[in-house]
């Protein structure tokens, strides 16, 4: 698959070095190309591709957002024609929302006019993205939204990284509530400091 990436910070690097392992044609689309986390991840993996947002945005399948959610709508201005594209929402408004929204999923469902747009990749830290494997377990990833076909890619994505499984959270209103769930990683592993290397896994009988 094409997959673009915007934001090349913790999650966004980690994202395009493990799929472009797993065999995909990964971009990073940029508004500063010569940025020092672009160059990073470039040094661990030169096959990744660096061009504006626009360009990579129009050459790709999917396109994952991994920015600061204030940049949001900068940055679907700069989108173009995404009608027919797959968005993978990864960010959480926590600290800060894009004015006028309650969340970025909110905003990219009303600034762009993509058909296809999800939550995923947000509700653990970038560390579990890097390796997700617990004792020969693999965590659990989860995505929310009421684009199947953008539900059925994320979970490709999740499992080819090496989560386990990529649970369906609901439709466009759990995405908030999936938000919500970041924050229970984020309270334990921090604020309880409990550790960055720490996962949710669902358990069955």
């Amino acid at each position: 698959m094409k997959i673009t990436i915007i934001g090349a910070g913790n999650v966004g690097g980690v994202l395009a070095l493990g799929w472009t392992k797993a065999g995909h044609e990964v971009t990073i689309g940029a508004r500063n190309p010569s940025s020092e986390k672009i160059k990073k991840v470039i040094s661990q993996n030169p096959n990744i591709k660096v061009k504006s947002i626009k360009e990579a945005a129009k050459q790709s399948e999917i396109i994952l957002i991994a920015s600061n959610p204030n940049s949001v709508e900068e940055i679907s201005k700069q989108l173009g024609d995404v009608k027919d594209k797959i968005i993978i929402d990864a960010m959480n408004s926590i600290s800060s929302k894009p004015t006028g929204f309650l969340n970025t999923f909110e905003a990219l469902k009303a600034l762009t006019n993509c058909e296809n747009i999800v939550k995923c990749f947000n509700s653990t830290g970038f560390e579990n993205m890097a390796n997700p494997t617990y004792s020969n377990t693999g965590a659990d990833m989860f995505v929310a939204g009421n684009s199947n076909k953008g539900k059925q890619i994320s979970v490709v994505l999740a499992k080819e990284i090496g989560f386990a499984e990529c649970y369906d959270f609901g439709g466009d209103e759990k995405v908030a509530l999936l938000e919500q769930f970041a924050l229970v990683w984020i309270n334990l592993s921090i604020f309880q400091k409990y550790g960055r290397n720490i996962a949710f896994k669902v358990m069955k009988r």
